[in-house]
């Protein structure tokens, strides 16, 4: 990473750090830019990555047997992103990852993210707390797609992502609310009559 003391502000959020700290922080985080249709990650794949997202979009999906796509998350500016199940087992991707729209990251393996712990602990608390307000919601969109008609299911996609139709495509959209890019037109027409 280069020397640059405001991303490591931004990606770590209400921490401070000792200039040997910072240092310490620069050698393990590593900037990467993709181009619009990158897959980062195939199902399949060995995962001991995770992604900080800097600028720009990214959809992680699972396709199956049947060759039907399933979005389980899109990823925008100051979200992380990776298989976790992969990423926190020795299992291979389930999970495919996608650039939606030109995107600047900063990769973190596993070991790297390891040595930060031992080197700087309250890293760690940091990343234990996203993991837990990730799970809470995961669980909540589960909870959602349950119970929720598909309208709410959408008016919840907007707050969560706010100016993502713009870069994504509709059928995106659809798989990650489970239903149909017809349904996804009727449920943006109703909602604009209203």
């Amino acid at each position: 990473m280069q020397s640059d003391n405001s991303i490591i502000k931004e990606i770590f959020k209400g921490l401070s750090f000792s200039n040997e700290e910072i240092k310490i922080i620069e050698s393990v985080f590593f900037k990467e830019v993709y181009k619009k249709g990158t897959v980062l990650l195939k199902a399949g794949d060995y995962v001991d990555k995770q992604y900080y997202i800097l600028e720009g979009c990214l959809r992680s999906y699972h396709i199956d047997n049947h060759g039907r796509e399933y979005t389980v998350q899109f990823g925008i500016k100051d979200w992380w992103m990776s298989d976790y199940t992969a990423f926190f087992s020795t299992s291979k991707a389930i999970m495919n990852i996608e650039v939606l729209k030109n995107a600047t990251l900063y990769r973190l393996t596993k070991e790297h993210k390891e040595y930060l712990y031992t080197k700087i602990p309250r890293i760690e608390s940091f990343f234990r707390k996203k993991l837990e307000r990730a799970f809470a919601a995961f669980q909540e969109r589960i909870l959602s797609s349950l119970s929720q008609p598909a309208s709410k299911r959408y008016i919840n996609f907007i707050k969560t992502y706010p100016n993502i139709e713009k870069s994504i495509k509709n059928y995106h959209i659809a798989s990650y609310l489970g239903i149909t890019t017809e349904s996804l037109s009727r449920i943006r027409k109703e909602l604009s009559i209203n």
